[in-house]
């Protein structure tokens, strides 16, 4: 990492242990003071986003660890990050003003970095404004993390639009220049990498169910270079682990692999996506997302391996750094679901189990904050297994802190489901891919959603 950004994490540090993360010990709890808490984690973790920005492109870092002599950014946690520093604007953690510099210098340096067919590559050095190749043949365009950056900049106009009108023309143009059919090879599949040097080398269909089920939405929905029905139905819903149709705990799941996979299959593409009514007539991928969760709730409750601190107070997990082995899926079902816990796996679930999510959140913060808390919310990872020196992974990425950041977001309000879901292409790509979105009974589409408000509608 640069020296700027190990100087804004000491300080951060620093500040933190001067000022504390809890005050005056642990309150009641009741809905004002897990609101309350609600608002603290939300706010610390947009931090990453703000404070932690790479200061000349003004996107997410794609860690605070970073070993390599580079300042790294990533792509598709920056379009995660867009969505967090629009939230955080709306509860005051970020002047607009400042917000609004910040994605200025984002969409100047995205217009700038080299693009592949209007896709971007995974990183990205800042200090020379180049690729910095994800592997060795991964040095080009990345079809699913310029996904999840391309549902940022449609969250980002939509938001933009009446208020500064620039911005939102600037966000609409790189959408526009995406061409997602290119990503085709004139098949009917999607691929994941193209490259100048070594073109269709890594040959990865992009197939599911997993987290690439936004790609194949925005690629259905794109106004210049759309993908038809056909790719999504002989690529990503023909794979061994599409169709599940086994229950687990006496909870069905429709589709994805054993036990649901990791959490973040369930977050990722549907941080603007509202899985509320959006249905393919097998699946209702709210439902979906809610089995899934419940899933991992009760295979913690279970514990078959015997792992310390699993339980219905500590569970969710996904792919994220581990104490031991370093970045790895901890998934049930397989060796490596080795006790480590990653924060952002039930957090950024509350969307779907708003009790056994706020439970955890409550259980990390008050009962573990001192040792998982930091500067910019909660660190990567916890494995309570292992002696205590070692339990804890201080370290934060980019695409786990966004899902905590932005799913808390769309707990609490809604907001930005509704700013995704009211770009008009939307609606059009789900209908050419044959999803539906079934208002909520006395609700508008947009508010079928979980609102705190009282006279509002509910999902739950």
């Amino acid at each position: 990492m640069k020296r700027t950004g190990t100087f804004l994490i000491t300080t951060l540090l620093v500040l933190t242990s001067v000022c504390g993360c809890r005050f005056g010990g642990v309150p009641s709890r009741n809905a004002q003071t897990e609101e309350a808490l609600l608002d603290t984690v939300q706010k610390y973790t947009t931090r990453y986003f703000t404070d932690f920005a790479e200061p000349s492109s003004g996107l997410a870092r794609e860690r605070s660890n970073d070993f390599r002599d580079a300042d790294i950014i990533t792509t598709g946690g920056s379009g995660f990050g867009i969505m967090a520093v629009i939230a955080g604007i709306e509860r005051g953690y970020i002047s607009r003003e400042q917000a609004m510099g910040q994605f200025d210098k984002a969409l100047g340096f995205l217009e700038k970095a080299e693009r592949f067919h209007g896709m971007w590559a995974h990183w990205y050095d800042t200090r020379t404004g180049k690729v910095y190749p994800f592997s060795h043949y991964d040095d080009g365009g990345d079809l699913i993390e310029s996904a999840f950056l391309a549902q940022g900049l449609l969250t980002l106009r939509q938001y933009t639009l009446a208020s500064e009108p620039e911005i939102a023309a600037r966000a609409d143009r790189l959408w526009r220049e995406m061409e997602w059919d290119w990503y085709t090879r004139g098949t009917d599949s999607l691929y994941w990498h193209w490259s100048k040097n070594y073109g269709w080398k890594m040959n990865h269909r992009v197939k599911g169910y997993d987290e690439c089920f936004i790609a194949y939405v925005l690629a259905a929905s794109s106004p210049t270079h759309p993908v038809g029905r056909k790719v999504y139905e002989a690529c990503y819903k023909n794979s061994p682990y599409y169709y599940n149709g086994k229950s687990y705990y006496g909870i069905p799941l429709t589709i994805g692999m054993e036990y649901g996979g990791p959490l973040f299959f369930t977050h990722y593409s549907f941080l603007g996506l509202d899985p509320h009514g959006l249905s393919d007539g097998l699946t209702d991928y709210y439902e979906r997302g809610r089995a899934h969760a419940l899933i991992h709730y009760n295979y913690a409750i279970e514990n078959p391996n015997g792992h310390a601190g699993y339980g219905k107070d500590l569970w969710g997990f996904t792919s994220s750094d581990d104490p031991l082995v370093g970045y790895c899926s901890h998934h049930p079902g397989t060796p490596d679901e080795n006790g480590t816990v990653s924060p952002t796996a039930a957090i950024s679930s509350i969307v779907y189990t708003p009790k056994e999510s706020m439970d955890c959140l409550w259980h990390l913060y008050y009962d573990l904050g001192d040792k998982l808390f930091g500067p910019m919310g909660f660190y990567d990872a916890y494995n309570p297994s292992l002696p205590e020196e070692k339990q804890v992974v201080r370290s934060y990425l980019a695409i786990d802190q966004g899902p905590i950041a932005v799913m808390i977001e769309n707990y609490r309000s809604g907001l930005l489901w509704k700013l995704f879901m009211s770009a008009p292409e939307v609606a059009v790509g789900l209908n050419v891919l044959g999803l539906n979105v079934v208002e909520q009974p006395g609700c508008s589409t947009s508010q079928s959603l979980r609102d705190p408000i009282p006279g509002k509608c509910s999902a739950e």
